[in-house]
């Protein structure tokens, strides 16, 4: 039966023209792969927020963010720490006060060796600095043991 198929299957291929030949053949239709997008996404995304987050003359809580920077802008000053990313913030409960002082920079820092070098001989340099003036403890102390 399997030899007579065969033969059959012969006898037909033989029987067709070249021009059949070509319909038994893959079609194959026109594609076009997605086309990427060329917009410029970037810069669109929001701002940091760095600055100023308590003003002069607000009270605080220890802990409470004072200002937040990218750069070391603004300084420490009495009762105010600085964060691993030079966020400010305070030690103590208390009012806040900004102080432009004289800023004299450690001997081997890369301000000492490029800026103060730069400045006329005489001239002094002023920074910003937080302070926080702590809230009186007078009469707000707590019984700890008796004698």
């Amino acid at each position: 039966m399997a030899a007579m198929a065969s033969l059959i299957m012969k006898s037909r291929t033989g029987l067709l023209l070249p021009s059949q030949c070509l319909l038994l053949d893959s079609v194959r239709f026109a594609s076009k792969k997605a086309g990427g997008s060329s917009k410029n996404l970037g810069g669109k995304s929001p701002g940091r927020r760095y600055g100023f987050k308590k003003q002069d003359g607000n009270f605080v809580r220890a802990g409470n963010i004072l200002a937040t920077q990218r750069h070391l802008r603004y300084h420490p000053g009495a009762h105010v720490g600085m964060g691993t990313n030079n966020t400010l913030f305070a030690l103590e409960d208390g009012q806040v006060r900004f102080t432009k002082e004289v800023y004299i920079p450690p001997p081997r820092s890369t301000e000492a060796r490029e800026i103060i070098s730069q400045l006329p001989r005489g001239a002094v340099l002023y920074k910003t600095f937080i302070n926080v003036l702590p809230v009186k403890q007078e009469g707000k102390f707590r019984l700890v043991d008796l004698v």
